[in-house]
């Protein structure tokens, strides 16, 4: 553990001291956003926006080297597609709910599709895998100073508006009642989505990041019903298994992405296993 501690400030492994950072301020928007997606119950959607990224960071690498546009960050174009796909989303799940499921099947793989597609059309050998399963050796200073802006960019309408995204999740119809704009808050909630799932797609992947959107949230729900403090324990949980994930990776030297997701994936096999075992029920 103090190797790998000092090894965090090592210049030629700068790549994991910025993948532990994500971890631990990526950590707390997955936490809050994750709250909001395992309540209100919309965790297929989330799986939809992450895997429409693989065509914005298809197109961004495309138009990088067909046009030359340098400038032009694959997070960008994730950012871009994820944004894109969450409106999408949003629009047909208030205003066509009986074909919702449909929509967003069709979306899921369209985006993917498109992805590899644009990845298909460039010159040279891309890494698809490093961003389907995340890649730490990718992750650099610029994708952290994303995460702290994208973060500043969640967490601010998540305080702000946290009444309206809290009547929305549980009473849609009490909340429009009470004079709450629903859909409106519903489409920022879907944004905030769409730029949550952008935060660690260099850590863990575009697959594996929605484990990390519901997991945690999952297994505090088991302890607590409480909005806020569900949100703290979620946290609390994407940084523990973000961060032990990466320690492991390092002294098992095996993929980073992978263990962080086994290791929310046991915890929470393990937290039902006590709750069955104890015949305890989740606190109301």
């Amino acid at each position: 553990m103090i190797d790998f501690l000092s090894r965090l400030n090592s210049p030629e492994l700068s790549f994991l001291k910025y993948a532990f950072l994500i971890g631990i301020f990526g950590g707390v928007a997955f936490g809050v956003v994750g709250t909001y997606i395992v309540t209100r119950r919309i965790s297929a959607i989330a799986g939809a926006i992450a895997h429409c990224i693989l065509a914005g960071i298809g197109a961004a690498i495309f138009c990088s080297q067909r046009f030359g546009w340098h400038w032009l960050h694959p997070m960008h174009g994730a950012i871009i597609s994820a944004l894109l796909a969450a409106v999408i989303i949003g629009l047909v799940s208030m205003y066509a709910k009986q074909r919702e499921d449909t929509v967003i099947g069709a979306i899921w793989a369209v985006g993917m599709a498109t992805g590899l597609l644009f990845l298909a059309g460039t010159s040279g050998y891309v890494d698809v895998d490093a961003y389907l399963f995340g890649d730490i050796l990718l992750v650099s200073r610029n994708n952290f100073i994303m995460t702290l802006v994208l973060d500043a960019i969640i967490l601010i309408p998540s305080v702000l508006l946290f009444n309206n995204f809290m009547a929305a999740c549980f009473d849609d119809q009490f909340a429009e009642l009470r004079g709450i704009r629903v859909k409106a808050t519903y489409m920022v909630l879907l944004c905030m989505v769409a730029l949550t799932v952008v935060l660690m797609v260099s850590v863990i992947g575009i697959i594996l990041v929605l484990a990390m959107l519901t997991i945690p949230a999952a297994i505090a729900g088991h302890f607590t019903k409480r909005l806020w403090s569900m949100m703290t324990l979620t946290s609390i949980l994407c940084i523990t298994f973000t961060t032990s994930g990466l320690f492991l990776s390092y002294q098992a030297d095996l993929p980073s992405a992978p263990l962080i997701a086994v290791l929310a994936g046991v915890t929470y096999l393990l937290v039902l296993v006590f709750f069955w075992l104890f015949k305890r029920k989740p606190k109301k």
